[in-house]
């Protein structure tokens, strides 16, 4: 049977960006939109385990969980006709990183810390990393740190106050220019 191709600027994407900026709603969203399968890195690693991520965080730290993610984008960067959601601290890792950037296209997501407390408040067991006293300003604190980082990806845009679909198509946009930059 013949393999219909379908013009798309890209068959792998992956998103990146801190907690709560939307890359997995944006990621399904960017994914129908391409008509790319959607992968979540956290859900991957859940359904690989067995275990959630605050349980994994709780019982066999961080380190552990970071060893589990690092594996888990080996394998995934071998994949084609995919958009793969990355976890918040996922690009923080140097050879993710690398490995990520060089894949490419790499899209960094970002918001307000303010929309992130917001947005990460509606699933509050599920961040291990604000589980603090003062959850807004370990965000800022963290951003601030991992900012640098996410200026690293190959495309930048904004979820601050838009709609997922108004996001997914200046994706889109920004990745046909990415295409058409890589062949020029």
């Amino acid at each position: 049977m013949a393999r219909l191709e379908v013009p798309r600027p890209a068959t792998f994407v992956s998103l990146t960006g801190f907690m709560g900026v939307g890359k997995s709603r944006i990621g399904r969203e960017l994914a129908r939109t391409l008509m790319l399968h959607f992968i979540d890195l956290d859900r991957y690693i859940e359904r690989r385990t067995g275990i959630s991520i605050p349980d994994i965080f709780r019982h066999l730290g961080e380190e552990t969980f970071r060893k589990m993610e690092r594996e888990a984008v080996g394998e995934l960067i071998q994949k084609e006709y995919l958009v793969l959601s990355l976890g918040g601290g996922t690009f923080m890792d140097p050879e993710n990183r690398r490995k990520l950037l060089h894949r490419g296209p790499v899209v960094a997501l970002w918001a307000s810390p303010e929309t992130i407390l917001e947005r990460a408040s509606r699933k509050p067991g599920e961040r291990p990393l604000l589980q603090v006293e003062n959850p807004l300003e370990r965000i800022r604190t963290l951003l601030e740190a991992r900012a640098p980082i996410y200026r690293e990806a190959h495309i930048h845009v904004s979820t601050e106050g838009r709609r997922v679909e108004e996001v997914v198509e200046e994706i889109v946009e920004k990745l046909w220019e990415y295409a058409k930059a890589k062949r020029a």
